[in-house]
């Protein structure tokens, strides 16, 4: 399955819940600007207010530019008006195109839906490799050395999600948010089963353990040694 996420800045016509088509998975994410961004699994693709009551559009752009898992979002800024001057701000921000709103849920998957099949490829690619280990999205398997992982869905999200973001420490509340379970009462110990069963997996097939638990924080995976 191929995941895309949307980063929106507002409220949008016809709400957040995710969409699934054929092998696309979407989930839609709100951010104002306030606080850390959201982790978020999949490629991203941004659509920032030009104007919001409490920080500028350019401003949200330059951010997301300046973040390691923002870097290579495609993001679209939302004018309230065609404004040629506004449209050369947002590009110099950071911005990939402009568009005028108001967004809707419909206009956005439309977008997601019409890209050409090999744009959409670049936003959710289905392989993503970590040294010997290859997570393969479309099959939802992950694999050492060509030799199958036997890990459960949860577990497998984890990792692709860990995988997308090496060398960075969770906390086990981030690592609840980041598997889409905001809504569920979900203990923060079950991410000690996850990750348990992950390190089981991985050393039956001699891969050592790159999931390290740091102490007071969480887990982080190391990245290969070279």
């Amino acid at each position: 399955m191929r995941q895309i996420a949307i980063l929106l800045t507002s409220d949008i016509e016809g709400g957040l819940h995710p969409f699934v088509h054929d092998d696309l998975a979407v989930q839609f994410h709100q951010w104002n600007g306030q606080g850390p961004l959201p982790l978020l699994t999949g490629r991203v693709l941004a659509f920032v207010e030009w104007n919001m009551p409490t920080i500028s559009g350019a401003e949200l752009c330059r951010r997301l530019r300046c973040d390691r898992d923002y870097a290579a979002a495609y993001i679209t800024t939302v004018l309230d008006q065609e404004h040629a001057e506004d449209r050369r701000r947002a590009i110099r921000a950071g911005a990939n195109e402009c568009i005028v709103g108001p967004l809707s849920r419909t206009a956005i998957l439309d977008r997601v839906l019409t890209l050409p099949a090999d744009e959409v490829e670049k936003l959710a690619p289905t392989s993503l490799k970590f040294g010997e280990l290859v997570i393969d999205s479309a099959a939802f398997l992950a694999r050492w050395r060509g030799q199958i992982l036997p890990i459960m869905p949860n577990e497998f999200r984890l990792l692709r999600f860990l995988v997308e973001h090496p060398g960075r420490v969770f906390t086990r509340t981030q690592l609840i948010e980041a598997l889409g379970k905001r809504e569920l009462p979900i203990d923060e110990r079950t991410v000690d089963v996850w990750i348990g069963r992950l390190r089981r997996a991985l050393k039956a097939l001699g891969a050592g353990n790159p999931l390290r638990t740091v102490r007071g924080l969480g887990y982080v995976l190391d990245l290969p040694s070279v």
